[in-house]
């Protein structure tokens, strides 16, 4: 049942980074409007790039963030700190592991719908 719990969290987390992805997006969508009235459309296009490029590099360091603590607390635990304990280290561990299997999911269905796009008739 811990696993089921991992997942949950797992796809809570893939929920907000999406929420938080289209509040950006809609905050490069306001600025624009502002821009093509204060200045060039030039604008608009930078602003959407670095929404989802911000929101993919927030979700690799969070996730290399979860594999660097994990080794961190597996090291402090194999040197027999006393304040570790197996049960958060294997938590730790197991985050870590199914973060990177969404992640690498993700990746996955981006390239794939990347070459779906590359392969439709013009």
């Amino acid at each position: 049942m811990v696993e089921r719990a991992d997942i949950n969290s797992v796809l809570s987390d893939i929920r907000s980074l999406r929420s938080q992805m289209q509040q950006n997006q809609q905050v490069a969508q306001d600025n624009s409007i502002r821009g093509r009235m204060d200045g060039p459309a030039q604008v608009e296009q930078s602003n959407e790039t670095s929404g989802f490029s911000n929101v993919l590099k927030q979700a690799v360091g969070q996730v290399n963030e979860l594999q660097q603590t994990a080794g961190d607390m597996r090291t402090a635990y194999e040197l027999g700190d006393p304040n570790m304990d197996i049960t958060r280290v294997m938590i730790a561990s197991q985050k870590a592991s199914v973060s990177f299997e969404a992640l690498t999911q993700v990746r996955n269905r981006v390239v794939r719908a990347y070459e779906d796009i590359m392969n439709m008739p013009v």
